[in-house]
């Protein structure tokens, strides 16, 4: 059964020291990190370009924690059979790209994946409404996507948070709520009071003079 209150901290990779992959994937797992975090952008769906199923295949055999796979990309639908072969545990996909939201999820499921479904901070919360019985995770985007180091825009997305907490106590469901962007000590604790569980993580914890302090003040925050 999901426990959809249990605190998840996810160093994200795309922080990291990318000359030393493997070396700052361990690191992340021995200073108590959940979930390792990778986000995938094609430069079509956000203008930047990160990395791609290799560097997911290549992360894979460094730790044992689950790979948490975020596809910015414009046709998720096309793509994430490669990072489920590349070792993924979990994709998430964007409701805004092109493909057919509901017919992803299943399909990401169906291949033995953890799915979930991820919306922006301009995007309306209805958006996501007619797809949420059906997701293991609803990522809250708390910067626009597509670059790390942006500030953690409150204002637009903590009420998204808050409707998704509710929307899944009125319905009787089961997903993680998941930010993303921004995310340190501080807008840590202003993303769970909102009802977030799943916490990404990127400079506030791989800049870090102490990784495994950093993880242990946010998972406290």
């Amino acid at each position: 059964m999901m426990d959809c209150n249990r605190r998840i901290v996810a160093p994200s990779m795309l922080a990291s020291d990318w000359a030393r992959v493997g070396e700052e994937a361990r690191r992340a797992e021995a200073s108590g990190g959940d979930w390792l975090h990778l986000d995938v952008m094609d430069g079509h769906f956000v203008g930047n370009i990160s990395f791609g199923p290799q560097f997911v295949a290549a992360v894979r055999p460094e730790v044992r924690m689950p790979l948490d796979v975020h596809l910015m990309i414009e046709r998720p639908d096309v793509y994430f059979p490669r990072f489920v072969e590349a070792g993924a545990d979990g994709i998430t996909v964007h409701v805004e790209a092109d493909h057919d939201v509901k017919d992803t999820l299943s399909r990401i499921r169906e291949a033995g994946c953890r799915n979930g479904l991820a919306i922006s901070p301009d995007t309306p919360f209805d958006a996501v409404l007619p797809y949420l019985d059906g997701i293991d995770l609803l990522l809250v985007m708390t910067v626009r996507p597509g670059f790390g180091g942006q500030a953690f825009m409150e204002a637009e997305t903590m009420p998204k948070v808050a409707a998704g907490r509710e929307e899944r106590e009125r319905r009787g469901l089961a997903y993680h709520i998941e930010v993303d962007g921004g995310i340190d000590e501080a807008t840590a604790a202003v993303a769970a009071r909102h009802g977030a569980n799943v916490l990404v993580a990127g400079t506030s914890l791989f800049k870090a003079p102490d990784m495994a302090s950093a993880i242990a003040a946010m998972r406290v925050a």
